[in-house]
């Protein structure tokens, strides 16, 4: 990989105008900020202890000792390859950008929904998952009503944090980053010097299920789901690039470093929690397995103060996941990609933040809980179809993120495979951060780990996640044929003139 000269602040904002863009986003983001919002919305001590019992139950120790390496691996390939398109063309719509000036205006909308289905489903579960964690920590009753309610304060906190600005939000993910490393080293060490352990060769060796009818290596693969769905959401460094500061350096830098930090950190911490277990039916048994082993092995009292340690990660990995989910937003509807787009792309004169679409984030995270909670209920009226369970279909939502997000991944990695062999993408269209000669291969690769998990995640005993996610897609699919076609004309330009663009950046600073 090449390593670039820094790019100065007022190169940021020419590199932006070449796209045909005006600076309206405060562009006060450093590097280590940048990193800092996809490292906490990765969040080990969130997708890896909320969907810990997934793994367990599904191919026991051996896929905390092997799957999550292994995911960690792929994972790196794809980041690697999002971060060179994030260089070489770095605008808030990311993603979907990239698809449409290599693919066209149709691949551009159906990488940008994607996207969105992935991130409003994983700020659901997110913030859902840390409602669930916190009703028992306040001493309340755990009903539907309190979960709900207390999920609804949580997703208005982090709206009115992504309204107020910026800065503020910045310096809580600085904050965050240090904190998860501070929470993981805490849970290390009580593990590694106060409890009882299995011997190493555990991790690699000991297969346990619970799912029945299946071959044990199938059962396995289906583990992978808890590594895949916390590596999630590492886009956000891209989403963010038109508020960070030599954005074409810093913003690849954060998706890559993101994922590789969290791997090692993840992996450490998963290895002494499932080293600590004694009891390895009745931990899989457990409501909360991760809390589970340390009740077991360190007592209550430590027990709730890693409940806490990792409730409040959840708070911080939702903050960020609203920031990343509501600049995506801005920028689809900047471009005319939503209904009532001009309400959507306001920018706050005040914060300089998008704040009608940090509200719409939000909302449509509530409302998709609240029509899961529809299903769940619906289910139970019906004597036709078998009764769900929300944890059931809470793992479909993770899995629903996971495919939507990965899938909005892969279309434009496939996209410039593609203008790579007719020769339209070329060395000079690379970014200071660049791949050279590695970059079909790592492309390539990062490609086939993503049809690999997207058909995984849909087979059974995840059928729910494969009937709700073709639903969505049937829906999408059908949106854009009555109503999208031919009138989406992908990224548009702000203006045709760099002093249109300087006018515009003038009337927003008055």
């Amino acid at each position: 990989m090449k390593n670039p000269r820094p790019a100065t602040a007022t190169s940021d904002k020419e590199v932006l105008h070449r796209f045909g863009y005006a600076q309206q986003l405060l562009r006060d983001m450093g590097g280590f900020s940048n990193f800092a919002i996809s490292f906490s919305i990765i969040s080990i001590l969130t997708g890896a202890v909320t969907l810990y019992g997934v793994g367990l139950n599904a191919g026991g120790p051996v896929v905390m000792g092997i799957g999550w390496p292994l995911v960690t691996l792929f994972v790196l390939f794809v980041a690697a390859a999002l971060a060179e398109l994030a260089s070489a063309i770095p605008t808030s719509g990311a993603l979907y950008h990239w698809a449409s000036f290599l693919g066209g205006p149709t691949l551009g909308w159906m990488t940008a929904w994607l996207n969105l289905i992935g991130l409003i489903g994983a700020i659901a579960g997110i913030d859902y998952g840390c409602a669930q964690f916190m009703v028992p920590l306040l001493g309340l009753p755990e009903t539907s009503a309190n979960f709900m309610l207390l999920f609804g304060i949580l997703l208005l906190s982090h709206a009115i944090l992504n309204h107020v600005g910026i800065r503020t939000v910045a310096r809580l993910n600085d904050f965050s980053a240090f904190y998860h490393v501070a929470g993981v080293a805490i849970v290390v060490l009580a593990l590694a010097f106060f409890a009882r352990k299995q011997p190493v060769t555990w991790l690699f060796t000991k297969t346990f299920t619970t799912v029945a009818d299946k071959p044990y290596w199938f059962a396995f693969l289906g583990g992978l789901l808890q590594a895949q769905w916390t590596y999630t959401g590492y886009d956000a460094s891209a989403h963010t690039i038109e508020e960070t500061r030599n954005a074409r350096v810093s913003a690849p830098w954060g998706i890559y470093l993101s994922v590789a930090i969290s791997g090692l950190f993840g992996y450490v911490m998963l290895a002494l929690v499932t080293l600590a277990i004694k009891d390895l039916d009745a931990t899989a048994a457990a409501t909360t397995p991760f809390i589970y082993i340390f009740k077991r092995a360190l007592g209550d009292t430590f027990a709730e103060i890693v409940l806490w340690i990792v409730t409040l990660a959840m708070w911080f990995c939702g903050l960020s996941c609203v920031t990343s989910t509501s600049r995506m937003v801005f920028a689809f509807a900047r471009d005319q990609g939503m209904p009532l787009s001009r309400l959507w792309s306001g920018v706050s004169r005040r914060f300089r933040t998008p704040a009608a679409a940090v509200w719409l984030a939000t909302v449509l995270s509530f409302l998709l809980v609240c029509l899961i909670f529809g299903t769940v209920q619906a289910s139970r009226e019906q004597t036709w179809i078998k009764p769900f369970e929300f944890s059931t279909v809470y793992q479909a939502v993770t899995g629903i993120s996971t495919i939507g997000l990965y899938l909005s991944y892969g279309i434009p990695l496939l996209l410039k495979l593609w203008a790579i062999r007719r020769g339209i993408w070329t060395e000079r269209a690379n970014g200071p951060w660049n791949l050279g000669n590695w970059t079909v291969p790592v492309n390539v690769i990062a490609l086939v780990w993503i049809a690999f998990i997207t058909v995984l995640f849909v087979l059974p005993p995840n059928e729910l996640t494969g009937f709700i996610f073709a639903g969505t897609l049937a829906a999408m699919i059908a949106f854009y044929l009555a109503r999208v076609r031919g009138k989406f004309l992908g990224p548009v330009p702000q203006a045709r003139s760099q002093e249109e663009l300087l006018t515009l950046e003038a009337e927003l600073e008055r």
